[in-house]
């Protein structure tokens, strides 16, 4: 959710979206919800408990956005900017294995935000190879159905289209539910009234079957949107009760952690951060956008791990049952932006540099997957 914005503002040209940082000013809080934590940087670096790295998983990338474990522990890792999917294995300590293993094509680059994005698993790979991809065409975004079967993805076939795409504000993060649904995050492209109409598909989140339809016990049963009044979501983590987590980019003000329940109404654009309006819900957690710009979010023994891009570190945050608090800060600077951030299934995270410009080149290293010990 979001305090009141007086002017529109314009979009951010690239996804390490942040405006400039608001001076001062008091923090309103809203009443629905809890009252939001204000997250301060301060560095936990130098803690007992801070996350460290311990190798870099794969070098020489171009704009790596989603990454998906495979049933053997290997990984399925898309690039942005080239359309190219990569599929490394192990060991990954010193250097995993990479291999382009297909590129889905007609993806369309717009030389911001849009391409080849999110990348999810289907729960029953053992029995039907499917994975799922969000991608970008030259007339919407779209989730794709495709199958792996170890060395060879096959044609991308849509199974959900007609979700907004822009130069900005594309969204793109896939999910798999404890539910067994694929959670799909949109966003609403620079156009902000497109988040608050119920008929779009953008500036949502979506729950759908791996059919692409609407799933099962949707507000709306013809409908494949679950909650509505989203920036840009790009990223989601279920924790281990089962809920539901995003990060979301803020305009100029307030960055957002918000828990995501059935047919809940986030704000934008009507508020940015914690607001006053009681059919808005309140973000847990929010960040001024030089600290934050949220993306990649994920959940590890009690944490949440979310990778800020204008902010340029790793933040921590811990969970107890449905409440987020504590948001310390780590890396702050070292490695440039981060992007997406994946638990592993060795209990390790991985997280991914995005330092390249809008055009693919190095600006100023080639980007990179980190592997975080937590």
């Amino acid at each position: 959710m979001k305090t009141a914005v007086g002017l529109a503002v314009a979009g951010c040209l690239l996804a390490g979206c942040g405006g400039s940082r608001p001076a001062g000013g008091p923090f309103t809080t809203g009443t629905h919800g809890p009252t939001a934590t204000v997250a301060s940087p301060s560095s936990g670096s130098g803690r007992s408990d801070a996350p460290r790295v311990i190798g870099t998983v794969a070098s020489k990338l171009a704009v790596p956005w989603g990454i998906a474990f495979l049933p053997d522990h290997t990984a399925l890792v898309t690039e942005r900017d080239s359309g190219r999917v990569l599929h490394i294995t192990g060991p990954v300590r010193k250097g995993g294995r990479v291999t382009e293993v297909g590129r889905v094509e007609g993806t369309s680059v717009h030389g911001g935000e849009a391409g080849l994005l999110g990348i999810a698993v289907s729960p029953s790979y053992a029995r039907n190879n499917a994975v799922f991809a969000y991608v970008s065409t030259n007339t919407d975004n779209r989730v794709v159905a495709m199958t792996f079967d170890g060395t060879t993805l096959s044609a991308p076939k849509p199974i959900l289209t007609g979700i907004p795409n822009g130069f900005i504000h594309d969204g793109g993060r896939l999910a798999f539910g404890p539910d067994g649904y694929l959670y799909v995050s949109t966003g609403e492209t620079g156009q902000e009234e497109l988040a608050q109409d119920p008929k779009s598909l953008g500036g949502k989140i979506l729950r759908i079957t791996e059919q692409g339809k609407p799933a099962p016990g949707n507000p709306d049963p013809a409908s494949p949107v679950w909650t509505l009044g989203h920036r840009n979501v790009q990223g989601l983590a279920f924790d281990d009760h089962d809920h539901l987590w995003a990060s979301e980019f803020g305009a100029s003000t307030w960055d957002e952690l918000n828990l995501i329940q059935k047919g809940t109404n986030y704000g934008w654009p009507a508020v940015e951060g914690s607001g006053d309006q009681e059919r808005f819900r309140n973000p847990q957690v929010v960040w001024r956008t030089d600290d934050a710009s949220p993306s990649g979010l994920a959940f590890l023994d009690g944490h949440l791990y979310l990778g800020a891009l204008q902010g340029t570190r790793l933040w921590r945050v811990d969970v107890h049952g449905a409440k987020a608090t504590n948001p310390t800060d780590f890396f702050v600077g070292r490695y440039g932006r981060l992007r997406t951030v994946v638990a592993a299934p060795d209990g390790n995270l991985w997280v991914t540099t995005s330092n390249r410009d809008g055009r693919g080149r190095p600006a100023p290293q080639d980007d990179r997957i980190l592997l975080v010990r937590p």
